[in-house]
């Protein structure tokens, strides 16, 4: 199950990378995860928020194994529960950033894929 989560968890973080260009469209917001923590290259980028993603998979497996929520609610939940308790932190990178409503509401749709598509297939 490790192995199934940490694979799930790296496949998410890779689908939400692929459609940031169409929500950066759709949100008008320019803002990209893959190039904040590539520090600006998208391939580099790629292969640490992919090695995010299996992290935090790991971590949802561990959570599941201790509730009885479904999968995906609990994906989910934690996925977002991560995305508002470390947005303030994107301020010490971009003052305007972190008081945009575009790019809030922006990271908290990939945070929604993402947790659906671990809780998913992970």
């Amino acid at each position: 199950m490790r192995a199934r989560a940490a694979a799930a968890g790296a496949a998410a973080a890779t689908v939400w990378g692929l459609q940031e260009p169409l929500d950066q469209r759709v949100f008008g917001c320019g803002y990209s995860d893959i190039r904040l923590v590539g520090f600006g290259s998208r391939a580099l980028g790629f292969v640490v928020h992919a090695a995010n993603g299996a992290a935090f998979g790991l971590a949802f497996d561990a959570v599941r194994q201790r509730t009885r929520l479904p999968p995906r609610r609990l994906a989910v939940s934690l996925a977002l529960a991560e995305h508002v308790t470390l947005w303030p932190l994107i301020g010490l990178i971009d003052r305007d950033l972190v008081t945009s409503p575009r790019a809030f509401a922006q990271s908290t749709w990939r945070h929604l894929l993402f947790g659906a598509l671990l809780g998913r297939f992970g």
